[in-house]
């Protein structure tokens, strides 16, 4: 269960990266039924000003002897540099869980986490940070990476993903849902979804119908024929449209809005795992465990364990 976050900082901090982490753990949302966390910013000493890269300054509460205290150290981006301080990168050594964005995951690699880890990073620094640690498997089109206690992500707002995919994990999809809603952003995209996603900004071009026809109808089986027939488009056209409007595949797309109906049933109702199976399109208790299990890493029956409410 995450119920501390520690963040370390150092010169040269990315704001916007430091603040979406901030902005995912560091708010009290209690009134929305979001459990209050521990959050803590560390510097290397506490009280001291730590410039950023925008010409300003942070100043921490805490030294780098609090993020040992944490469930989970959020490393945000800096400059990337040749060294990085002994007492951070001992800290994210012993962390339990460590989560990365943009350049973050170059303090990971100088911490040795990375090797023989799949990890990625901003798409601009990918091949700088596989030729820093050859050891590592940097996959650079991800927008993040969850190698269980080890979670890296790509640059902005795929923080943002990394961060509620995080607490969707631990918390549920109910309290993610919720921080999303607040900060007006979606509640969850696939970590596998490329960095590249082209806009479609002519109205003729864009799916967002078929898209909201399809989640309307979960439960029924899609194919792509007729889905591009919904979308007035040839098969061709549509599939390279919907790669460039959401990232990824129709089918790959369907299973994951499958598995994200599939979590809040089984978080909120009393339904069987075979009756949920039917309503989210999986047609089988065997084939929703099959998929539940390949994106949320637990079964059905262990997730409702955990995340069930009352």
């Amino acid at each position: 269960m995450l119920t501390s976050v520690a963040v370390p900082v150092i010169e040269g901090l990315a704001p916007f990266e430091f603040g979406l982490i901030c902005e995912v753990f560091g708010v009290d949302r209690t009134e929305e039924g979001v459990p209050l966390i521990d959050f803590k910013v560390c510097g290397e000493h506490a009280g001291r000003p730590v410039r950023t890269n925008v010409g300003a300054s942070v100043v921490p509460d805490h030294d780098f002897a609090a993020l040992a205290e944490a469930d989970l150290v959020a490393v945000p981006a800096f400059t990337i540099r040749d060294g990085y301080p002994p007492a951070l990168l001992d800290a994210i050594r012993s962390a339990s869980t460590v989560l990365s964005v943009c350049s973050g995951s170059f303090a990971l690699g100088a911490a040795g986490l990375l090797d023989g880890r799949r990890c990625t990073t901003h798409w601009r620094h990918a091949a700088e940070l596989a030729a820093r640690f050859p050891l590592a498997h940097v996959d650079p089109d991800v927008l993040f990476v969850d190698e269980g206690d080890l979670i890296t992500s790509a640059g902005t707002a795929a923080g943002i993903d990394a961060c509620l995919h995080l607490v969707r994990r631990e918390l549920g999809s109910t309290i993610a849902t919720a921080i999303a809603r607040r900060m007006v952003v979606a509640p969850q995209r696939d970590g596998g979804q490329r960095q590249f996603v082209r806009p479609v900004t002519t109205r003729a071009d864009s799916l967002q119908p078929t898209l909201a026809w399809m989640m309307d109808a979960l439960d029924t089986e899609h194919t792509v024929a007729g889905l591009a027939e919904h979308a007035r488009m040839s098969e061709r056209t549509f599939a390279r449209r919907f790669a460039a409007e959401t990232g990824t595949t129709p089918h790959r797309w369907l299973t994951t809005q499958r598995v994200l109906r599939a979590r809040q049933l089984l978080e909120e109702t009393r339904l069987s795992v075979e009756s949920i199976a039917h309503q989210c399109g999986f047609g089988t208790a065997a084939l929703l465990r099959h998929h539940f299990n390949a994106v949320v890493g637990l079964s059905p029956k262990d997730y409702r364990r955990s995340f069930a409410h009352g």
